[in-house]
């Protein structure tokens, strides 16, 4: 009989899987995109989602772990990595051999970094800045190409899962509270925190030149959607990177929490500067901010979720009624 672990990951991709067929299928008769082009891509996401999954599930990961020698796992998480890409690709046409190398050969370097460099500061930093380059210098646009925008959503999701895998069984980082669902007490703390972070924000961004209102009545009634979307993507995978890692690792190795708090916030500033224009120094500025009331919730929380609840609401406060 499954473990617990299990039967919530399978019950959670199978209700996901029914709901991204449902708005997926929407979607492309909405957009008129051809069945030729609505299924694979459909099919790819779908592959992905369930992949996504697996790290936030500490009973299905440790089972794996436990299960597959590191080896093993590793060429197991770069095939996993590379199939949405396959499985769309080959069947829209849009396969392109230099587009597959590079994804290949970041995948490989991500996958088996930790098998071939023992864990140390240099290596744990190297690879950092490996992820964090891939994100802000929009190295998916050039790999996952469609007709239909933002398909290299696929390559973002995959690098968060993939990076965050690597991490938690092959790197073997604890401490981290990895996970999709916060708790009662990490919501509290997180709503703090963006409470705390508001009237700081509000000023940053007058003073910059950033405050100015815009919404609509669309806007409003997707900000449900849009704070959920925020939370399980944008901010679990920042999160996971400034304050699960980064700012954990530097508190380890300097034994220093409020110079481990400083330097990550300042470090996920620095990754805005490719916000929109570079170097976009007014968007490193709040962001650095951001980042310090989301390291206060993380060290109090223990762990990334109630960070990711800041974030989130930030963020989605911004989309809705700001940006």
């Amino acid at each position: 009989m499954p473990s617990a672990g299990w039967r919530n990951f399978l019950a959670a991709v199978g209700a996901g899987w029914i709901l991204l067929l449902a708005a997926g299928i929407y979607y492309a008769r909405l957009k008129q995109i051809p069945f030729v082009l609505a299924a694979p891509l459909l099919a790819a996401f779908l592959i992905e989602y369930a992949f996504y999954l697996v790290p936030g599930f500490a009973g299905v990961r440790e089972w794996v772990a436990d299960r597959i020698p590191p080896r093993r796992l590793a060429l197991c998480f770069a095939a996993s990595a590379l199939a949405p890409y396959l499985v769309y690709s080959l069947a829209t046409g849009e396969f392109r051999i230099v587009a597959a190398s590079r994804l290949a050969a970041l995948v490989l370097a991500l996958c088996f970094w930790y098998i071939i460099r023992p864990p140390s500061p240099s290596s744990d930093l190297a690879l950092l800045s490996l992820v964090a380059a891939a994100m802000v210098l929009r190295f998916f646009k050039q790999i996952y190409t469609a007709p239909i925008p933002s398909i290299d959503i696929l390559g973002k999701l995959m690098l968060i899962r993939l990076y965050a895998s690597v991490m938690l069984t092959l790197r073997e980082v604890e401490g981290t509270g990895f996970g999709f669902l916060p708790t009662a007490r990490e919501w509290k703390i997180g709503l703090r925190y963006f409470v705390y972070f508001l009237p700081v924000g509000a000023a940053i961004m007058l003073g910059l030149g950033l405050l100015r209102f815009k919404t609509s009545l669309t806007l409003l009634a997707t900000a449900p959607l849009t704070f959920l979307g925020v939370l399980w993507v944008l901010a679990l995978g920042e999160e996971f990177l400034a304050r699960g890692l980064l700012q954990q690792w530097i508190s380890d190795w300097t034994g220093r929490p409020a110079v481990a708090l400083a330097l990550a916030s300042i470090t996920f500033g620095l990754t805005h500067l490719w916000f929109r224009d570079f170097p976009n120094w007014r968007w490193a500025i709040l962001t650095t901010a951001l980042g310090w009331f989301c390291g206060k919730a993380y060290s109090e929380a223990g762990g990334i979720r109630a960070a990711m609840v800041t974030h989130a609401l930030v963020v989605t406060v911004w989309q809705t009624l700001l940006s």
